[in-house]
């Protein structure tokens, strides 16, 4: 791309944006020096780094860590140069994250193809951060586990260390060297440990003089008895930084053997993190992915027309403000190649220009554009263009001859897929020259099917548009009233300088303006006119086609909603009749259950009545024996009795089965008692009342209450058929689960259903540990999706 062209366009400006974005030095290199490419191919790749990058910082924690730049480093190692132990933890720093950035491109491969492409780049030399880890610590320092020769040398270092300031000490404390010192302490000058000596004290203390103080008051001295240890402790310490240089210098070499592949991560460390930087400034500036074009070849007399140059919905200049501009949308048909661009001073007519360009040159970097999603460009190979004053005083050029010589040099080298865009075409010279020549420029870019974006003043070229085959007119709006330029682009409408409106409204005498429409041609006052009014009926169309679009939308809107209302309608509908049909099959299956329960007890308590019967007959018939001529007579008295005594509605006591019941209507020699929720047919000898005490001389059916289970009759009460245990902890909720299904396995139910939702399925795993070992369940299973699925669980009781 031409180096002018984006300096006009203000590209440099979008690069230095783009570059706060990026986290290391490496990949702000390359965001600086981003250039457009021509090449479709190369423009979708990056849109696509970019898209994918977005979705990823969306999805994820992606970052680059604490990578560094560390390619001088390493080539430096690679030239047998030793690094400092900071310069190894920016890179063991680098290498982990290439590492933590490419495990997660491999498991994000299906979604992020391209970056973990890119990805497959970052390659880990073996071993290298683990002996980086060995050798530095944290603080940058050269660890005693870099060598045993290091680790014994800074233990010898410690303990001459000790023996010398213990040495030292001695002259500190003892009574009479102490009272010849300035102060009590220990000290170093030129590397050797001193202690502060008095002047007046000199030779008093055998010692070499390393320093004395500013006044002369004070010697500082290195006692000859510390001399030897003060050698050795200093001749260890050489030791110890021959053996820490030489144990850099190892490492420096083993970095050096791995450069390549180094450097090689470092470069897609700096491509990702670039594409992760047009992901963010995508994300400040509110973009979008724009669709590109090829430049389409239809022949058309020798001329190439491309399929389509330009559709940019409510597009925003990516360095102004967004809340404060006024979005353009642009929509040229195919075989559209020129738009010519009228209307006021300082309406905005440049920055519409430099929109479009910057547009394109974004899209055609990899960067999404600030515009609506679904806005269309052509790839084109160059973009050109001359905008602002050319004026320059050195070369002695005008503000005409700066246009003219930029516009030869554009002339001579566009080709038929470039963008040209031209602001003020023909200014700066006589109007009817400049217009003349640049309705001939226009045309000349024309015939060679140069797409071209013009801006001007001059109605020759409105003209020109309006007669001429894919050229089209556009304009921008101006409010005469606030006297204020909308920015509002119109395309198919000439423009209006309303100059003589504006003037009228800054308060030009009347007489001057007539004067000055007088001069005007009727023609171009009734065009002036026509123009206005086409203006406010295609605006009035444009706001009621945008009312009727908000209410379609807004219809569209209610419809959905009633149409997600209805469905939960619907599915609360299908649940309820679900969960009713649960509960009654549930209900069946308890009072089939309760049945057979009744009909085992009964059969179990006929065998002793049965052998109850027979002793009563063989008891009777020993007694007629014994008292023949009492014996009928005093039975029937009995029953007579028995029968004349009960009423409907006393309470009773039916003797063969030990029960209480209610007498409910009487028989000749039978009686219907109510027994819990039974009814029951018993001979009236069988009955007595409550408080009635056995005959003597009868015999006894006492025994029958042992093969007789007591609570055979007996109503219990049902805890329900469901038992929920949402929101509660599981402490409480084991506790309540235990009460349910001791009430549940006493009122003989056969199913329960508890609930205890989905939620993370901690309850869930709580409470099926405990039915898995409770004594009253048979066995569990999920519920149906119909009785709330997972959230669920269904109990068969024993």
């Amino acid at each position: 791309m031409d180096a002018k062209t984006l300096t006009i366009l203000e590209y440099p400006k979008v690069l230095e944006r783009l570059a706060v974005h990026c986290d290391f030095s490496a990949s702000r290199e390359l965001a600086l020096a981003l250039q457009p490419t021509g090449s479709l191919d190369l423009a979708r790749a990056w849109l696509a780094e970019t898209r994918e990058a977005r979705l990823l910082l969306d999805t994820s924690d992606a970052t680059i860590g604490g990578a560094h730049d560390i390619r001088p480093r390493v080539d430096l190692a690679r030239r047998g140069g030793v690094l400092e132990p900071t310069d190894f933890l920016d890179i063991k720093s680098t290498l982990i994250a290439s590492r933590e950035l490419k495990k997660l491109l491999e498991r994000r491969a299906a979604d992020c193809p391209r970056l973990a492409e890119i990805a497959l780049s970052l390659v880990m030399p073996q071993g290298l951060v683990d002996a980086i880890s060995r050798t530095i610590s944290e603080k940058g320092e050269v660890l005693d586990s870099a060598s045993p020769k290091l680790a014994s040398l800074r233990a010898q270092v410690r303990v001459a260390h000790e023996r010398l300031m213990s040495r030292l000490q001695r002259y500190i404390t003892d009574s009479q060297s102490a009272a010849m010192l300035q102060e009590a302490i220990i000290t170093q000058r030129d590397g050797r440990y001193v202690i502060p000596l008095r002047a007046e004290f000199k030779g008093r203390i055998k010692a070499i003089v390393h320093d004395q103080s500013s006044t002369g008051a004070t010697l500082f001295v290195e006692p000859l008895a510390v001399v030897e240890l003060n050698n050795a402790y200093r001749e260890l310490q050489l030791a110890e930084r021959d053996e820490e240089h030489r144990v850099l210098a190892e490492l420096s070499a083993q970095v050096g053997m791995q450069a390549e592949a180094l450097i090689t991560g470092v470069q897609a460390l700096a491509d990702l993190d670039l594409a992760f930087a047009k992901a963010k400034y995508a994300e400040a500036i509110r973009a979008s992915e724009p669709i590109l074009h090829p430049m389409g070849e239809k022949p058309d007399g020798g001329k190439h027309r491309p399929n389509i140059i330009c559709r940019l919905l409510n597009a925003r200049h990516p360095l102004l403000d967004p809340a404060s501009v006024v979005p353009i949308s642009i929509d040229l048909a195919p075989g559209i190649r020129a738009m010519v661009i009228t209307g006021p001073n300082t309406g905005g007519k440049t920055v519409t220009l430099k929109t479009v360009g910057l547009m394109v040159l974004m899209a055609q970097s990899g960067l999404h554009i600030p515009a609506q999603s679904g806005s269309e460009l052509a790839c084109f190979e160059d973009v050109w263009a001359d905008i602002g004053d050319e004026q320059s005083i050195e070369q002695s050029l005008s503000t005409f001859s700066g246009h003219m010589t930029n516009i030869v040099r554009i002339l001579k080298q566009a080709t038929p897929r470039s963008l040209v865009i031209l602001d003020e075409l023909g200014a700066g010279t006589d109007p009817q020259e400049g217009a003349a020549l640049a309705r001939a420029i226009l045309n000349r870019f024309l015939e060679a099917g140069i797409t071209t974006l013009v801006a001007t003043h001059y109605p020759e070229l409105k003209t020109f548009a309006h007669s001429t085959p894919g050229v089209v007119n556009a304009s921008l709006e101006f409010d005469v009233q606030t006297l204020r330029p909308t920015y509002k682009l119109t395309i198919g409408l000439p423009g209006r300088s309303n100059a003589l409106e504006i003037a009228a409204r800054l308060g030009l005498p009347d007489d001057v303006i007539a004067a000055a429409r007088s001069e005007i041609h009727p023609d171009e006052l009734r065009a002036g006119k026509l123009l206005d009014d086409i203006r406010k009926e295609r605006n009035r169309v444009s706001r009621e086609r945008e009312a009727a679009e908000k209410a379609r939308r807004k219809a569209e809107d209610l419809n959905r909603e009633l149409e997600k209302r209805l469905d939960a309608i619907e599915e609360e509908r299908r649940q309820v009749i679900a969960r009713a049909r649960a509960e009654a099959e549930l209900e069946v299956e308890v009072l089939k259950r309760n049945i057979e329960s009744l009909r085992a007890q009964l059969k179990k308590a006929r065998q002793p009545l049965e052998a109850l019967r027979e002793i009563e007959e063989k008891a009777e018939v020993l007694e007629e024996k014994i008292q023949a001529p009492i014996a009928p007579k005093k039975s029937g008295v009995r029953q007579q009795v028995r029968k004349s005594a009960f009423q409907p509605g006393e309470r009773v006591v039916i003797g063969r089965l030990n029960a209480e019941g209610v007498v409910t209507s009487l028989g000749e020699s039978e009686a219907e008692v109510q027994v819990g929720n039974l009814r029951i047919r018993v001979d009236l000898s069988d009955l007595r009342r409550k408080s009635e005490e056995p005959e003597s001389g009868t015999v006894s059916k006492s025994a029958v209450r042992e093969s007789v289970s007591p609570s055979l009759f007996q109503a219990r009460p049902s805890p329900g058929l469901e038992l929920d245990l949402r929101g509660k902890m599981a402490d409480e909720a084991l506790v309540l689960l235990d009460r349910y299904l001791e009430q549940a396995y006493l009122a003989g139910l056969l199913f329960a259903r508890i609930i205890h939702g989905k939620g993370t399925g901690k309850l869930r795993q709580v409470v099926r540990e405990a039915l898995r070992n409770h004594p009253h369940v048979l066995a569990f299973e999920d519920g149906r999706p119909q009785e709330g699925g997972e959230g669920v669980t269904v109990v068969k009781i024993r």
